[in-house]
């Protein structure tokens, strides 16, 4: 008879997060509908909702409009994501003064693995209930989680996804099959709508025929060896991460009302270029593609292209790229108002193993003007660290209608709070 697997991963997923964030900080919120917007306009959509406003229908996506349509009391705020980093790291802090956190794997989620004197089951539900007494204690009693508990990472998180919110769930060899069995398949992370086309397309639509595979069927299923890792994860079995690289960095913005008109768009894109050029030289890196994409404010319509770079780091050449894409879309899709414009830097590169063009031959970047170009971007970045965000910029104030709401927060990736004063 096969040994049991031991537990050893504790996943814990903030519930509501960004909206508890504002409940704890306006005690006028608490108990009432909040949903987080991006901007305060009625055309974009909710970025979170309070659990109190998902008992009206109300998600992560919801056009505001639409939020206002299902509940008249709902309060709308804009999104304050400074505050959603420093909380984070308060949350953090208080995890680790119960358990090592392994990974951080969103703003809201973190994982902690177990060792062999603490994950029985009893030992994990008295951890679980000192770390959610910490929250409430330390953090803020409006910041409660749900904690899934398994034998490998991606079961601890689709545990704790199983009850909510503040909930417990321990997945034990014994309950494993019984409780995954009542999902559906696209309550695995990753399988989305496409995914699950594809697996019905296969004959493959329920969790219990998935657990029933192979893993060479499952294997076959996916169309690669995702699917059988997947496989093995589910059944229990701990499956080492696969490395990965920084493949882009890039920044989007939804417009307000007073930004739509192209030529205010056009500054917020280079606002953005900016905000991406500090952040390449940050890690050191250097690209040689950047893309520009854009939403029209009739639904639909968008736009995106990009070009080929020498490899480069300053703020000067990202600028003068992005104008030249500004005016390629403007020739291309004359729309006059614009929903939303982002920027992406991608092909990167270590800075060090660049080797810039002793002559201008258009291939690299000429030497002296890349160390002229990147010492003046070095120095802004210096003086934006020290005096604020846009205290310089290039060509234009950016004080007025690029004035930037600081960064946003990507699923997986959580802003240095240096990026809020750049």
């Amino acid at each position: 008879m096969a040994e049991s697997l031991p537990l050893r991963w504790l996943y814990l997923d903030l519930n509501s997060y960004f909206a508890s964030v504002e409940q704890q900080l306006n005690p006028h919120l608490r108990g009432r509908p909040v949903v987080v917007a991006p901007v305060m306009t009625d055309s974009t959509s909710a970025i979170a909702a309070s659990y109190e406003a998902k008992a009206f229908g109300i998600r992560t996506g919801t056009k505001i409009w639409e939020a206002k349509a299902r509940c008249r009391d709902v309060v709308i705020v804009p999104g304050r994501h400074e505050d959603y980093v420093k909380f984070h790291h308060k949350i953090v802090a208080e995890v680790e003064r119960h358990v090592p956190v392994a990974a951080v794997c969103s703003i809201d989620e973190v994982a902690c693995r177990l060792l062999d004197n603490e994950n029985s089951v009893a030992a994990v539900q008295a951890l679980a209930a000192r770390i959610k007494a910490g929250l409430a204690a330390n953090v803020g009693a409006c910041l409660t989680a749900s904690i899934g508990v398994a034998s490998n990472r991606l079961l601890a998180k689709m545990a704790a996804d199983m009850m909510k919110p503040d909930g417990l769930t321990i997945l034990t060899d014994d309950v494993r099959a019984a409780r995954l069995e009542q999902l559906k398949l696209a309550d695995i992370p990753g399988v989305g709508r496409a995914m699950e086309r594809r697996l019905a397309a296969a004959g493959l639509v329920t969790m219990a025929q998935l657990l029933a595979m192979s893993a060479a069927q499952a294997r076959q299923a996916w169309g690669s060896v995702w699917g059988e890792r997947l496989h093995r994860q589910l059944q229990g079995h701990e499956v080492a991460d696969v490395a990965q690289t920084r493949k882009s960095i890039g920044h989007s913005h939804v417009l307000g009302p007073d930004k739509r008109p192209v030529a205010h768009a056009r500054l917020v894109a280079r606002r953005l270029v900016m905000k991406a050029g500090t952040r390449l030289r940050r890690a050191d890196l250097r690209t040689s593609w950047i893309g520009l994409f854009v939403k029209g404010e009739t639904r639909g319509t968008r736009w995106k292209a990009g070009r080929k770079l020498p490899q480069v780091m300053d703020s000067l050449s990202l600028v003068e790229a992005m104008d030249g894409l500004w005016a390629q879309m403007e020739r291309e899709f004359p729309h006059k108002r614009l929903l939303q414009v982002g920027v992406v830097l991608a092909d990167l590169s270590p800075a060090a193993t660049a080797q810039a063009d002793l002559f201008d031959s258009g291939a690299l970047l000429c030497a002296r003007t890349d160390e002229r170009r990147l010492a003046l971007s070095r120095a802004m970045d210096k003086v934006n660290s020290r005096f604020g965000r846009d205290a310089v910029t290039l060509g234009h104030d950016a004080r007025g209608a690029t004035r930037s709401r600081g960064p946003a927060i990507a699923f997986t990736r959580i802003p240095e709070l240096a990026e809020f004063s750049e």
